[in-house]
C-alpha cells in the first residue's frame, strides 16, 4: 500500500488524550484518501508476492498462506495511527508520502504507474520523450488507517518457532546465536533463542545510542558551533558544540555551514572596526583520550568536539576514509582561511577555552535531532554515533568520553524501563568488540520506539536503513522483502546482526533482533536476511 509512512512527532504532546481527540477527524479523511489508491496497489503488488514466495527458504511453505499481500499494520491497535496523524515531515519524502529513494529505484524497475514526474496532462512531443511515471511502491510500510479492521491474531508462539528455528540453526550463523520477536501492539515477546543472553551487537548499538540520545535531549535539540570575542584580548574564538555534520562545503545541503559562520563572524568583526584577531579554537566540550580504543581507522575520525566534514579528507560523505588527525586544528585552519577571504587577518590557529565574559559573535547550528538520528542510522554513521552517546554524557551530567558516555546511554535506557542487564556500552557506534547487548533489550527498544506515550523516540522507526532502497540495506533484499524489512545491521569480523521491523502477513508489527557470531560475513547475512524474509512472509496468527 502506498500511504504515508511514519515520521517522527518532532514536539511530543503533554497530554495523549487530548492529542488523541484531535487526530481523530484527520485520521478519518486521511483514510478516504488512500482507499482509491490501496485497491491499485493490491494489484500492481501481485507480482511482487510471487518473488518474495520465491526468495524465501521452502521452510516458509508451512505457514498458511496469505490471501493478500496486504502491509497493514493496524495502526491503531499498534498504537500508531495516532502519531501518523499529528507527526510533522522527516526525511527525504516527495508529496504523496513516498520515499525518493523507493521513488527512483521504482522508476529504475518499470516504467509505469505511480508519481508522473511533472507530466501531467502535457501531450507534447518533448512530454513524450520523458521519464514514464514512477510505479509507486506497493509495499513501503503498514497503512495509518484503510486496514486497521482488518488486522489479525498476533503470530502463533509454536508457529513462529517452527518457522524460524531452522533458519536460525545454520552453520553460516557459527556457534553463538540469539533471536528474539516481539508483538509490538502489546511489547509480547513472541519468540526467543537465548534472548537473555549477551552478545556483540556490532552496529545495533547504534539503536540504542539513538534512542538514549532522543530521551536525553529531545528531537528537537541542536548542536551549535560558535564565535566568541574575547573583551580583554581581542582572541576570537571558535567553540565546537560536537557537531560532526558542520561542512565547509559550498552547498552545506541543509547541515550546519563553517562558510555562513565565516561571513557572520566577519560581518560582526567590521562593525566592531576589526579586521585582524589573534585565532584559537575551543573543543573542550568532551574530555578524555579522542581516539578510539581500535586506533586509527577509517570508519571513525577522533572524537572531538570540533570538526568539519566528520573529519574526512577527501570529498566523501559516507564510508571508510582517511581521517585527519587533529579535527579541531584543521577546523580551525579552514576556518582562517575563510576569514581572510572575507577580510579578516587571523593568526595561526592554537587551542584555547572561551570565557564566560567572551562575546558571542556569530553561531550556526546542525539540523534538529531528529535529523541527525536518521543519518546516523540509515547510513550508519559511526562518527555521528559517538558524538550522539557524548552528547548524552553531556545531557545527563556525565563526564563526556567514551566510559561516561557508556554510563550515560545505559542510565537513559534503564530509565525508559527497558531490561538493561547484561547490556555494556563501551562506545556508541557499535565498532569496540566489548559492547554487549541482548536480543530482548534490542526488541524492548524497537517497541518503545512505537509506544504513542513516546513520540521523541520515533526517529529511531524513521531512520531505519529501507530493505533494498536506503542506506545499508540498499543492496540487500533486491528480490524479497525489499520495502518490508526495516533494520539496522551490524557488522564485524565474526559478528554479523540484524534488528529492526517487519509487518508479517495477518497485518502484525514486529520487532526482531538476530544477533551471531558466524565468520562468514557474507553467508551469514544471507542467512539473516532469509530469516527477515521468511518473517515478512508469516502468516502464524
Amino acid at each position: 500500500m502506498v500511504v504515508p509512512e511514519l515520521r517522527p512527532w518532532r514536539a511530543a504532546k503533554p497530554h495523549v488524550t487530548r492529542v488523541a481527540s484531535a487526530v481523530r477527524p484527520r485520521l478519518a479523511r486521511a483514510a478516504e484518501a488512500v482507499r482509491p489508491r490501496l485497491a491499485r496497489a493490491t494489484t500492481a503488488a501481485k507480482p511482487r508476492v510471487a518473488r518474495l514466495a520465491r526468495a524465501v527458504s521452502p521452510l516458509a511453505a508451512r505457514t498458511r498462506k496469505p490471501k493478500t499481500w496486504q502491509y497493514t499494520a493496524g495502526a491503531a491497535t499498534a498504537g500508531l495511527a495516532l502519531a501518523a496523524g499529528v507527526v510533522s515531515t522527516a526525511g527525504p519524502w516527495d508529496s504523496t508520502g513516498q520515499r525518493t529513494a523507493e521513488r527512483d529505484w521504482a522508476a529504475a524497475q518499470e516504467r509505469t504507474g505511480g508519481t508522473d514526474h511533472g507530466r501531467n496532462a502535457d501531450t507534447s512531443d518533448t512530454a513524450a520523450e520523458a521519464p514514464r511515471p514512477a510505479p509507486s511502491a506497493t509495499s513501503v510500510l503498514p497503512g495509518l488507517g484503510g486496514g486497521v479492521g482488518t488486522v489479525q491474531a498476533a503470530p502463533n508462539a509454536k508457529a513462529l518457532a517452527g518457522l524460524l528455528g531452522p533458519l536460525l540453526d545454520v552453520p553460516e550463523l557459527g556457534a553463538h546465536r540469539t533471536a528474539a520477536i516481539v508483538d509490538v501492539a502489546t511489547g509480547k515477546r513472541l519468540y526467543g533463542e537465548d534472548a537473555a543472553e549477551p552478545l556483540t551487537p556490532a552496529s545495533t548499538t547504534k539503536i540504542a545510542t539513538a534512542a538514549a540520545a532522543l530521551a536525553a535531549l529531545g528531537p528537537d535539540h541542536r548542536l551549535t558551533t560558535r564565535t566568541a570575542l574575547e573583551p580583554d584580548t581581542g582572541e576570537l574564538v571558535l567553540v565546537g558544540g560536537g557537531d560532526p555534520t558542520l561542512t565547509a562545503r559550498k552547498d552545506a545541503d541543509g547541515w550546519a555551514s563553517l562558510r555562513e559562520l565565516a561571513d557572520r563572524t566577519a560581518t560582526a568583526l567590521k562593525k566592531r572596526d576589526v579586521r585582524e584577531v589573534t585565532l584559537s579554537y575551543d573543543k573542550t566540550l568532551y574530555a578524555g583520550p579522542e581516539l578510539h580504543p581500535i586506533g586509527k581507522n577509517g570508519n571513525l575520525a577522533p572524537v572531538s568536539a570540533l570538526m568539519v566534514d566528520e573529519a574526512r579528507t577527501d570529498d566523501s560523505t559516507s564510508g571508510p576514509v582517511r581521517r585527519m588527525e587533529d579535527p579541531a586544528k584543521d577546523a580551525a585552519t579552514q576556518f582562517a582561511a575563510l576569514l581572510a577571504d572575507r577580510g579578516i587577518r587571523t593568526t595561526a590557529p592554537g587551542p584555547s577555552k572561551a570565557t564566560n565574559r567572551a562575546d558571542s559573535l556569530a553561531e550556526v547550528t546542525s539540523p534538529p535531532l531528529s535529523s541527525l538520528v536518521e543519518r546516523m542510522l540509515t547510513n550508519s554513521d559511526n562518527d555521528l554515533a559517538e558524538h550522539l552517546a557524548r552528547q548524552t554524557a553531556v545531557a545527563s551530567g556525565e563526564r563526556a568520553d567514551f566510559d561516561g558516555a557508556g554510563e550515560a546511554i545505559g542510565a537513559q535506557l534503564k530509565k525508559l524501563g527497558l531490561p538493561v542487564t547484561g547490556a555494556d556500552f563501551k562506545d556508541g557506534s557499535g565498532l569496540n568488540r566489548d559492547d554487549k547487548l541482548t536480543a530482548d533489550l534490542l526488541t524492548a527498544l524497537l517497541a518503545k520506539t512505537a509506544d504513542p506515550a513516546h513520540p521523541e523516540l520515533r526517529p529511531v522507526l524513521t531512520g531505519l536503513p529501507v530493505a533494498g532502497f536506503t542506506g545499508t540495506l540498499t543492496s540487500r533484499y533486491t528480490d524479497g522483502a525489499a520495502g518490508i524489512v526495516r533494520a539496522k545491521t551490524g557488522t564485524l569480523n565474526g559478528v554479523n546482526s540484524l534488528a529492526g521491523t517487519v509487518v508479517d502477513q495477518d497485518g502484525r508489527l514486529l520487532a526482531f533482533a538476530f544477533l551471531s557470531t558466524g565468520q562468514d560475513t557474507l553467508a551469514a547475512r544471507a542467512a539473516l536476511d532469509r530469516t527477515a524474509t521468511a518473517l515478512a512472509s508469516c502468516g502464524c496468527g
